[in-house]
């Protein structure tokens, strides 16, 4: 019998749940859609979150014929078999899931019927395609990010599920949802199979799901509710967030999990490479740097023996002072961009590469700063919109911890002295 995640699979946009700034009415992928027309793609998002389905409804929307390989089983091979099939064809889409798991070799066989439209591609994957595709397939491809589902999501499906009992005449209520919807995560998969499993594990009669007895079901039923390996995520945030807490023994434990489970070392590596700048920053310059070498040793050695180089990482980052200015202070300016818009670069630091540009006044007015004592000269750098704004905020340490060995998050000795350099040059314009 086929499992409930597949017997409710939409088949037309209309019945599909979520994305819906991507498939709502005018929403782009709707319009390409509806257009006949449509490129190579990459659908990135989390797990269980309609990116197969949505593939397959776009191959049944516009009948074409429909290609899929799962990049765990399929190889070089299994890819230009498959370009062969669809050179009889016409329009083909091939799906390719988890394509960030193709090695590059893998991804430069796609490059030619991709580029020459023998195939339209469509891939999937729950990493950012900027690190795992390789730039000459992803310039030939739209990527598009899906949205975890939120409640209301999660809220529909449940009711679906609902009607589905019903109509083979076995009658389910869920009477209380918060523990399905914490089981699942936003994993429209993992909130189906949680259901059935409730339903499956029942006496005959009516159903009642509440917290208790969703908990307790799932639990008994782990291995078997994992079986797609979805526990990958929740570990790997265990992992990030021991990390962010400053436990390198939680650390060690979650990373030994992510190791005996045959995880990609490669994956846990670009993860704490990316904590390294996000949760740590300029507070320990030297973190990215190890991560970075660790990063490296990892591809270059592999299983058994870089996971003591990934030990050796996780520790140091655990341990490391922690800051996330750098972060925000991105986070900031792109929530101004997105408020502002492009606003106009002031002429004084415009490039002036044409005799035409500086009749214009590009560069007039710029002042060198190694023209000045300290390397330094007052002078504005933001548009006039938004002169003053301070999107970068340094940690700091408080008068009370000066002389410990304590350090909150964000308020460390080498972010304070940064503060103090900013207070001495940005006097009036900043409020350092």
């Amino acid at each position: 019998m086929k499992p409930l995640a597949e017997i409710l699979r939409p088949t037309t946009l209309d019945n599909y749940v979520g994305q819906q700034h991507l498939v709502g009415p005018g929403a782009v992928l709707r319009t390409l859609v509806e257009s006949g027309t449509i490129p190579s793609m990459i659908f990135w998002g989390p797990p269980g979150i309609g990116k197969t389905t949505l593939a397959m409804i776009i191959s049944n929307t516009l009948q074409r014929p429909f290609y899929t390989l799962s990049a765990i089983s399929s190889g070089v091979k299994e890819v230009r078999e498959v370009i062969e099939k669809a050179k009889a064809e016409e329009n083909a889409i091939l799906f390719i899931d988890e394509i960030h798991r193709f090695s590059k070799s893998q991804q430069d066989s796609l490059l030619g019927a991709v580029e020459n439209g023998i195939v339209t591609l469509i891939g999937a994957t729950t990493e950012n395609p900027s690190f795992e595709v390789i730039s000459a397939l992803l310039s030939r491809c739209q990527v598009y990010v899906l949205k975890e589902f939120g409640e209301a999501e999660m809220q529909q499906l449940t009711e679906s599920a609902v009607r589905y009992y019903a109509s083979q005449g076995r009658e389910v209520e869920v009477k209380e949802h918060q523990a399905l919807f914490r089981i699942s995560g936003g994993d429209a998969r993992k909130l189906l199979n949680a259901i059935e499993l409730v339903v499956n594990n029942s006496p005959a009669g009516k159903v009642v799901i509440d917290n208790a007895n969703a908990t307790r079901v799932v639990q008994q039923n782990l291995a078997f509710y994992d079986r797609q390996g979805e526990m990958h995520y929740d570990i790997i945030s265990a992992f990030i967030k021991s990390m962010r807490g400053s436990d390198p023994n939680a650390a060690v434990y979650w990373l030994a999990r992510m190791i005996e489970g045959g995880e990609d070392p490669v994956f846990i590596a670009r993860r704490m490479l990316i904590f390294a700048s996000e949760d740590i920053g300029n507070s320990n310059p030297n973190a990215l740097l190890l991560a970075n070498a660790c990063f490296e040793a990892v591809t270059k050695i592999g299983y058994p023996e870089c996971r003591i180089t990934l030990s050796q990482c996780a520790v140091y980052l655990a341990s490391s002072v922690k800051s996330n200015s750098t972060y925000m202070a991105l986070a900031n300016a792109q929530q101004m961009v997105k408020q502002t818009g492009d606003l106009p670069v002031p002429l004084h630091i415009r490039n002036a590469p044409t005799k035409l540009m500086k009749q214009l006044g590009y560069g007039e007015g710029y002042k060198y700063a190694h023209d000045y004592e300290g390397n330094f000269v007052d002078q504005e750098f933001l548009p006039d919109m938004l002169r003053g704004t301070k999107f970068y905020e340094p940690g700091f340490l408080p008068d009370m911890l000066r002389g410990t060995k304590f350090y909150e998050p964000g308020q460390n000795p080498r972010e304070e002295e940064t503060r103090r350099q900013l207070r001495a040059r940005w006097k009036e314009k900043y409020n350092y």
